[in-house]
């Protein structure tokens, strides 16, 4: 397993993996410097992060190797399927899931998706279009969606 750490727009991410797939991405509060030496089977990700961060990626095609429980699995395989520009409510989400009372439990899940913008748990919003429960701050999670296009930023002036 091996962590490098990449400059984002929306700070240093550590990224974990192994030739077995990507285990993490996650935007950190502090900032170590970027790696500049990364291993060939975690090249893929950084491309594809760098392409979608200027917009022109729109779906990954990379092999994920994450860890967690089979309902949270579930999820975030359910997070796959929303597309790029899109979102979806908890309860919509939970409704797909076959499960309209699993809410709280489709948000926990949600909010332990170990690799942020891969599997897109930012997509997922209140039922009345809030931005709610995002681990890695409402800041970060309305940028995502700005850039996705599914919020406009709106002007001062």
């Amino acid at each position: 397993m091996m962590k490098i750490h990449l400059k984002t727009p929306l700070g240093i991410a550590r990224i974990r993996g192994s030739e077995e797939g990507v285990s993490e991405i996650k935007i950190l509060d502090e900032t170590p410097q970027p790696t500049s030496e990364i291993p060939d089977y975690l090249l893929p990700v950084v491309e594809q992060l760098e392409a979608y961060f200027r917009g022109e990626l729109k779906a990954f095609h990379l092999k994920l190797d994450l860890e967690g429980t089979e309902f949270q699995k579930k999820v975030w395989r359910a997070l796959l399927e929303i597309p790029h520009g899109k979102t979806v409510s908890y309860l919509e989400l939970s409704k797909q899931l076959g499960d309209i009372k699993a809410i709280r439990a489709v948000a926990s899940a949600n909010g332990k998706n170990p690799v942020w913008i891969l599997v897109p748990c930012h997509r997922v919003i209140g039922s009345d279009g809030s931005l709610t429960g995002y681990a890695g701050g409402i800041p970060r999670k309305k940028w995502l969606l700005e850039h996705e296009g599914v919020l406009t930023q709106k002007s001062l002036f």
